[in-house]
């Protein structure tokens, strides 16, 4: 397992690869005491979490954070919606772009900024297979390219 920065506490790498990325945002979590205790362990898990709007109000779904060791008296639910805190006129930037066919909004990261745990969420309009395969061989020839300069070293 590829090892994270120090700031990043959880990473969804899928999403860029199987999304294009229109626009990102930065948002805060409504997390319980346990559950940042536990995510700054860095075993959340993000593939499969998504955000949908309940009236008016974003929800973070499908985040996954594994119960704390070490407080076995107090669990918390491992996958309950979260509701995520952005300012309206951002709330209303996404459900606008919603409406769009083909978009929705994936979670990138989870990350501290100043001692609080934020959510990096982004606009995301769902790649076609013919894009998957053009990523995955610019990422073959970069590959490929730094072998060769490291064995000319």
């Amino acid at each position: 397992m590829k090892k994270l920065p120090k700031n990043i506490l959880a990473e969804n790498r899928a999403a860029r690869f199987h999304f294009e990325i229109l626009d990102e945002f930065e948002a805060g979590l409504i997390l319980t005491g346990i559950e940042t205790k536990s995510l700054r362990t860095n075993r959340a898990r993000l593939a499969g979490s998504f955000v949908k709007i309940k009236n008016s109000e974003l929800f973070l779904t499908g985040l996954e954070i594994p119960i704390y060791q070490f407080a076995k008296n107090m669990p918390h639910e491992k996958a309950r919606d979260r509701k995520i805190l952005l300012n309206s006129r951002e709330i209303k930037k996404i459900e606008k772009n919603l409406n769009e066919k083909g978009t929705t909004v994936v979670v990138l990261n989870l990350h501290l900024a100043h001692g609080k745990i934020k959510a990096k969420i982004a606009l995301a309009r769902g790649k076609k297979k013919w894009d998957k395969r053009e990523a995955i061989k610019k990422r073959d020839v970069a590959r490929d390219v730094a072998r060769e300069s490291k064995v000319r070293k």
